[in-house]
């Protein structure tokens, strides 16, 4: 039986790695040489090696990292491991298709509004906003951005929901949420609401909360879900500096449609920012 130890080179060629790459496995743990010679140092692999270097070269290109591939080599149950790993590397490509492809629908967008070919869907109206009652309940947001509201604002829901439902009414629409930043720090006041009924029902649970009037206040429709109203909000920012305005207070969403058995994509929004001229020099 042919028992031949391949040099570094050899084994390097076979498994198409540079033989730089095998020195860091060896240094790292992952494949360390089956000998080294004492004298010249010279690395030698045993040939059932091969085929842990064709895993691992395979893992690699499949983005695979080296702790995770060392879990496979390592373990007792390596057909196991290697289908675990298999899983949530799939599920992390798909998690990046889609995020790339949102990141693509953004761009497509943007390009439209560069070349005038999406005007409808950064429409802005400028007016006032009459005061308006409602019932709300408040929680905190480690910041902006739907990955950090989203978390907060569905236990906030339920919570409204249900003393409202306590307190013999029924939430009413438009909802209205908004937002402020909490003083001294990363975090975001979220209030979440619904129209009150008149006169209002003062009940435990909520809190009865009249919104100001706003004199000016800018407001762009959002038609869609929820992951893609930040597009809409920077559009509405970008159009409040372009006109020579600025926010002067919390903004608001004021959801017109969103029943909760429709789809995400049949939800109107008004996204609403009051705001005042700039003051030049």
């Amino acid at each position: 039986m042919v028992s031949t130890m391949y040099t570094i080179g050899e084994f390097a060629a076979l498994g198409r790695v540079s033989v730089r790459m095998l020195r860091h496995y060896d240094a790292i743990g992952l494949l360390q040489p089956a000998r080294v010679d004492d004298r010249t140092g010279y690395r030698h692999y045993a040939p059932d090696q091969l085929g842990a270097l064709l895993r691992i070269v395979e893992l690699r290109h499949l983005g695979c990292g080296l702790d995770e591939i060392a879990g496979v080599l390592s373990a007792s149950d390596s057909s196991a491991a290697l289908h675990d790993l298999l899983v949530r590397r799939r599920a992390e490509l798909e998690a990046s298709i889609a995020s790339d492809s949102e990141r693509i629908s953004h761009i497509d967008e943007r390009l439209r509004r560069l070349e005038g070919t999406d005007i409808m869907s950064t429409t802005v109206e400028y007016r006032g906003i009459e005061p308006v009652t409602v019932y709300a309940v408040h929680g905190r947001a480690p910041g902006m951005g739907p990955e950090n509201v989203s978390p907060v604002i569905d236990p906030l829901l339920g919570r409204l929901i249900g003393a409202i439902e306590t307190a013999g009414g029924e939430p009413l629409e438009p909802g209205v949420f908004w937002y402020e930043s909490v003083p001294d720090s990363e975090e975001l006041s979220v209030h979440v609401a619904f129209t009150a009924e008149q006169p209002p029902r003062p009940a435990d649970g909520y809190e009865v909360v009249e919104l100001p009037r706003l004199e000016t206040a800018a407001i762009l429709t959002h038609r869609g879900d929820m992951p893609s109203i930040g597009r809409s909000w920077m559009a509405l920012f970008e159009r409040i500096v372009e006109d020579g305005y600025q926010v002067v207070g919390p903004v608001r969403e004021v959801y017109l449609h969103a029943p909760v058995d429709r789809p995400q994509s049949e939800w109107v929004t008004d996204l609403v920012a009051p705001v005042a001229r700039v003051e030049e020099g």
